[in-house]
């Protein structure tokens, strides 16, 4: 029995969800997102929640319950709050700069890494070691943070790269004398 499952997810005061056919749709402040649903789980919009129950009692069935949960409440969370990511740049010249729909980054190699930003996320720069990472779906915010931060993981001995906010880099000691 899923314990995340069981919860109804609740849709707070203008927000608006239907579902027709195999999509679920969730309208609110910040825009519209779908869902395309499992056969193997049955929803309910009753009233002022989402219901999410399994179709039968299969194991498969039973094992996308919570999941397909959390992706409702993402949808009904990305509409009315949104989701960001904070990603910290550390090096010598390691900077980013936001230019309109793309990111440019200098990140020491011999050419400037420039990435295209997809419609629907936001991209800001408060200084240039800061990059906020904003939109409506999850996870297209947390795919194009992780495509950023591939360029150049943390690494261990300096500390230099791209991180999380509030990630931890465990640093490795040096020779001793």
């Amino acid at each position: 029995m899923s314990r995340i499952g069981k919860k109804p997810v609740a849709i707070p005061s203008g927000v608006e969800a239907k579902i027709e056919g195999k999509t679920l749709s969730v309208k609110g402040p910040k825009g519209t997102l779908t869902l395309g649903l499992s056969d193997l789980i049955d929803y309910k919009v009753e009233g002022d929640e989402i219901q999410v129950n399994p179709a039968n009692d299969t194991k498969t069935a039973r094992s996308y319950w919570g999941m397909q949960r959390t992706l409702v409440s993402n949808l009904v969370e990305g509409v009315t709050d949104g989701f960001s990511k904070t990603l910290e740049i550390s090096g010598v010249g390691y900077r980013a700069q936001a230019q309109g729909k793309k990111l440019k980054l200098q990140l020491g190699f011999s050419h400037d890494v420039d990435i295209d930003v997809p419609e629907g996320i936001e991209v800001k720069c408060p200084d240039q070691t800061t990059v906020i990472i904003s939109g409506i779906d999850k996870q297209a915010v947390g795919q194009l943070a992780a495509e950023i931060r591939r360029w150049r993981k943390p690494e261990p001995y300096k500390g230099k790269g791209i991180k999380y906010q509030g990630e931890y880099v465990f640093r490795k000691e040096g020779k001793k004398k």
